[in-house]
């Protein structure tokens, strides 16, 4: 295979601290790993904790100080650096000089600081690899079961509006071709998320699950995706739990609904980008300012990530 990029993510986080552990713990070869970021926040981390890369991996330098570094701040700096790092891994990715990303965690706010106005890195992502035919999609992957997000980072009040009947079977299908052929899984079973509590009683409060997200799923078993539901959210995970996951997919309505259940029963699940020319994973969490520094941030995420990347 051709190289994977990871990201380095914001340098006043804990993103470089789990980068260098996860290749050490992975040990991959230095053929397969391009590393997006700068040289000078290794050389801090092999300074200052005695932290650094048992093998000298390739790395595209992306322009930083380092006196830039200022552990566990939000910068205009870091933000810049952190932009500029994932639309070089997107052009790397455009030029078919690597397979798929992983990408370390950002401060949003920073890369706001900083004059890019994204939401997340999956906005980035899907502005620089996406197409009129494919667009981004989270789905978090965890050890026994995975959750798909309709829709990302915007506010509960919009959600209503933003779900139709189309575009709730546009992105199951991007999600089935994204389980036949980059998880190599044949047949997926999907189970759906109700919008309202209780699925909105037969319209009493709320009635998107009869105009919308039902007739998209009949659709949708029409045309031979093994889907289920809606369900009410609080049933359909707690009696997942207790079946020990029938479904391979659980899809979420909006992000809290989906993320809530996934990171409190797979700690290490990884957050994956489909519906894109490559695949992009991620660890499931963010810069962690609170311990950067305090070289005790646990790299299990990040290491699911990149092997999930490889994989």
């Amino acid at each position: 295979m051709k190289k994977i990029a990871i990201t380095l993510g914001d340098p006043n986080g804990i993103s470089p601290e789990i980068v260098i552990k996860s290749l050490n713990f992975l040990d991959l070869p230095k053929e397969k790993v391009v590393i997006v970021g700068n040289k000078v926040v290794f050389d801090y981390y092999k300074e200052k904790y005695s932290l650094f890369l048992e093998k000298d991996y390739e790395i595209e330098e992306i322009p930083f100080k380092k006196e830039d570094i200022k552990i566990g701040e939000e910068t205009v700096e870091t933000g810049e650096f952190a932009f500029r790092a994932i639309r070089k891994a997107c052009d790397l990715a455009f030029n078919k000089k690597i397979e798929a990303i992983v990408t370390a965690p950002v401060s949003k706010n920073a890369m706001n600081m900083a004059g890019h106005k994204y939401n997340g890195q999956t906005e980035v992502l899907e502005q620089y690899l996406g197409s009129s035919t494919n667009n981004a999609q989270m789905l978090f992957i965890g050890e026994n079961f995975s959750v798909l997000l309709l829709t990302r980072h915007i506010a509960l009040k919009d959600v209503p509006f933003i779900l139709t009947k189309e575009m709730i079977m546009e992105k199951v299908k991007a999600l089935k071709i994204a389980y036949d052929i980059q998880l190599g899984i044949q047949n997926p079973k999907f189970a759906v998320c109700a919008l309202n509590p209780h699925c909105g009683e037969n319209g009493l409060f709320g009635d998107e699950e009869i105009y919308q997200i039902s007739p998209a799923v009949k659709e949708l078993q029409q045309e031979g995706i093994n889907i289920s539901g809606p369900y009410s959210a609080d049933t359909l995970f707690s009696t997942a739990v207790r079946e020990e996951h029938p479904y391979d997919c659980y899809i979420a309505m909006y992000h809290d609904q989906g993320l809530i259940p996934i990171k409190l029963l797979e700690h290490d699940c990884v957050n994956t980008t489909i519906g894109l020319s490559v695949l992009r994973t991620s660890p499931a969490h963010g810069t962690a300012f609170d311990i950067a520094g305090k070289i005790s941030a646990d790299s299990d995420s990040m290491i699911n990530a990149i092997k999930l990347a490889i994989k």
